[in-house]
């Protein structure tokens, strides 16, 4: 597991972004902070605030990363990892659901940090795409489209993911939305079931499933882009056939429909027994969603599905959905044909499973 906080000192008395340079004359911007030794401890680095010693990294893994230092808690946090296709801005850790399976539970409390993130993506390498997610980011809704806004003016060569439950957008956000820099803005919104009752039991909220209906219209009629996410539990299971008639005849705007496997983390860890569907053993029901969707033309993709556990029908579409940081193949899989266009397992998921689960191609 790559660790994206270590142990940090500074003599800056405020938190601070800065990018991290390793070689002499690398340094371009006010805010580069430039290695001036390294040890096997740690490397130390002088620039956008003062001395800068981090422990337990060497500078070849940290060039070019974007940070934010917290001095007073004596930490770095890579916000923003350089050569990694997997970044992602927690926002907030607050939410407005309590889905049986969230994988990061919410709290209570909001630490605003959208002034360091707009920063960070700001020094951000060339091209990156940035996933945003919390909590739930639209709590904090102008703040975020301002933040999301103002980084896509000056940087027009990025490109945002946003994760959100979908039921904060208004009409009042369609003319706001529908400026071109939005197409540089994907949404990643949930959907669980095709019916009220069902959806709104899985996110723990009365009243979800309609005020995510509200939200869908708002952004179809903003011109939004939209990958939809379905998480497979055991009380959806039955019920995938119905919601992907409903998505094909409903939510037929959509880029993508993304039917994801459960995180042995968060709230499924102590449900795991209850919630978790072996899909080597019951596909079937998924197989059929995806087989009407991309029949009526909406896309279809599995994420966290390990290819060899899905049927050879499907594993084009099993894509390698888990990021790099928190990523792990079983040894058995080494050698596998297929393991560089695979998921493989989060690195929390219990590797006895893990083992049982794969057969490599």
């Amino acid at each position: 597991m790559i660790p994206l906080v270590l142990p940090a000192m500074s003599d800056a008395e405020s938190p601070f972004v800065t990018r991290l340079r390793s070689g002499k004359g690398l340094t371009d911007d006010a805010w580069d902070s430039l290695m001036i030794e390294e040890d096997g401890g740690g490397v130390t680095y002088a620039g956008a605030g003062g001395i800068l010693a981090i422990d337990g990294a060497t500078a070849k893994a940290l060039d070019g990363d974007v940070v934010l230092v917290q001095p007073r808690h004596g930490r770095m946090e890579r916000i923003l990892r350089a050569g990694s296709p997997h970044n992602t801005l927690l926002v907030t850790e607050r939410c407005d659901q309590l889905c049986v399976m969230c994988s990061q539970p919410p709290k209570k409390t909001h630490v605003d940090r959208f002034a360091y993130l707009e920063q960070a993506c700001l020094l951000a390498e060339p091209g990156l795409h940035i996933g945003i997610s919390g909590g739930e980011p639209s709590l904090f809704k102008d703040k975020l489209l301002s933040m999301v806004e103002r980084v896509l003016r000056q940087r027009p060569d990025l490109s945002f993911h946003i994760l959100s439950n979908g039921q904060h957008f208004a009409e009042d956000d369609v003319l706001r939305m529908r400026d071109p820099l939005y197409r540089r803005v994907s949404w990643g919104v949930p959907l669980y079931a095709a019916s009220a009752p069902l959806h709104d039991e899985i996110v723990g909220k009365v009243g979800a499933f309609d005020a995510l209906q509200d939200g869908f219209a708002t952004l179809l009629m903003a011109g939004a882009r939209v990958e939809l996410r379905t998480v497979l539990v055991s009380s959806n299971l039955a019920a995938m056939p119905n919601l992907s008639r409903f998505v094909a005849s409903r939510l037929r705007f959509i880029e993508v429909w993304s039917i994801m496997q459960l995180e042995h983390i968060g709230f499924a860890k102590g449900r795991w027994r209850t919630l978790f569907v072996d899909h080597r053993e019951h596909f079937g029901m998924v197989g059929r969603a995806i087989d009407w969707a991309t029949m009526h033309g909406v896309r279809a993709q599995l994420f966290n599905f390990p290819r060899c556990t899905v049927p050879p029908a499907y594993r084009g579409i099993a894509i390698a959905s888990i990021s790099d940081w928190k990523r792990k193949y079983p040894n058995v899989c080494f050698g596998c044909s297929e393991q560089a266009n695979c998921s493989g397992f989060f690195e929390w998921h219990p590797d006895e499973e893990a083992r049982a689960m794969v057969e490599p191609l």
